[in-house]
């Protein structure tokens, strides 16, 4: 089935490995511009170079009040046009609420609000003045969404409330032809599923035990993630929207 990415030009955040690198990869590959970001001129510059001749690396930190309109101007100065943005931000630091060494500080809270939070709206807000009908805003979440995670406050506390703003801004744009989604990775095998992994100081017996709560029995990989992406960002998914679609090998067993 042809997605009808060719020629269409995609702002993917965070883009540098992980969800954000995966998600770019199969939109390049599908014959979409894509504009990447990384937190250092260096690591956006060697992901664009990587994914091909169809790509561009731009530094950017989604906390940077300007980061937004400089995105989407350096996609259209580029390419002609915006037709979509995939708004990935890296999980902010484990901790937990209440007082003691593991609690989250003040510090931590507003830094993480402004990157995975206010980053991501204000980046969602600038895109919709610049979609044209057909466009897509889509999002990053966690499934801390529908279910605190033990040991991951900040993402309890942001993601849900950013799903929130994902489901209102659909309503918003639909009639403008504008579609909103989000997408809920469940364990998929990154460099920060590792990590949590490892936090337990047994990361084989976690791996283990979370890949038998999974009913396809094995965490999921970059490229399955960046595919279901592609798919939800793409023409072929024009009736989509609203959705916070959970990419998890079955895992969770609500509707």
């Amino acid at each position: 089935m042809d997605l009808g990415l060719k020629d269409r030009t995609f702002l993917v955040t965070g883009a540098t490995r992980g969800l954000g690198y995966a998600t770019a990869r199969q939109l390049a590959a599908e014959g979409a511009n894509v504009v990447v970001t990384g937190r250092t001129p260096e690591s956006a510059e060697a992901a664009a170079t990587a994914l091909g001749p169809r790509a561009l690396g731009v530094a950017a930190d989604n906390a940077d009040p300007e980061a937004a309109e400089r995105l989407v101007a350096a996609a259209c100065d580029r390419f002609g046009a915006l037709h979509g943005v995939f708004i990935s931000v890296g999980g902010p630091p484990p901790g937990s609420g209440a007082s003691g060494e593991s609690a989250n500080t003040d510090e931590q809270w507003q830094a993480a609000f402004s990157a995975v939070f206010l980053g991501a709206v204000r980046l969602a807000r600038t895109a919709a003045g610049a979609l044209p009908e057909g466009g897509v805003i889509g999002f990053v979440l966690s499934r801390s969404v529908h279910e605190p995670i033990p040991g991951l406050m900040l993402s309890n506390g942001l993601r849900p409330g950013l799903a929130g703003f994902a489901k209102s801004l659909a309503n918003e744009l639909g009639p403008r032809g504008i579609r909103v989604l989000g997408l809920i990775p469940g364990r998929i095998d990154t460099d920060r599923t590792r990590q949590l992994d490892e936090m337990s100081g047994d990361a084989e017996a976690v791996r283990a035990r979370g890949s038998a709560a999974i009913p396809l029995g094995r965490y999921g990989t970059p490229d399955e993630f960046g595919r279901a992406a592609a798919f939800l960002l793409s023409p072929a998914a024009s009736y989509i929207t609203g959705v916070m679609l959970p990419v998890d090998g079955g895992a969770r067993h609500g509707f």
